[in-house]
């Protein structure tokens, strides 16, 4: 029992440290005013050459498939995601002029 209640306890440190370590809300962006024909690898494709991209999401209508027009794309680390903010925002993409912001959690 008393094992059980260490074990219950390191954990209890544990996380909160892990999670400050694992945070990805200065590393993951928020791309709106995208086309509704921009998919997953023309994100990637384009925000990749700030660093390396870990995940691309463009948030899909669930009937029709197609693009909302907004998605996210996470970078392995916040420098590299600062740069692409940076660079990106306010540039064209397919088209359409795109806004890039820090993601919010929620």
């Amino acid at each position: 029992m008393a094992s059980l209640r260490a074990k219950s306890f390191s954990q209890a440190l544990v996380l909160p440290f892990r999670r400050l370590l694992l945070r990805e809300s200065c590393s993951k962006l928020f791309v709106g005013g995208l086309s509704y024909d921009t998919n997953e690898s023309v994100l990637k494709d384009t925000f990749e050459k700030f660093g390396e991209v870990i995940e691309v999401k463009v948030i899909c209508d669930r009937n029709s498939g197609k693009s909302k027009g907004f998605g996210f794309i996470q970078f392995y680390s916040e420098s590299e995601a600062m740069a692409a903010l940076h660079n990106m925002n306010g540039q064209s993409l397919e088209g359409r002029i795109i806004r890039v912001h820090y993601a919010n959690k929620g």
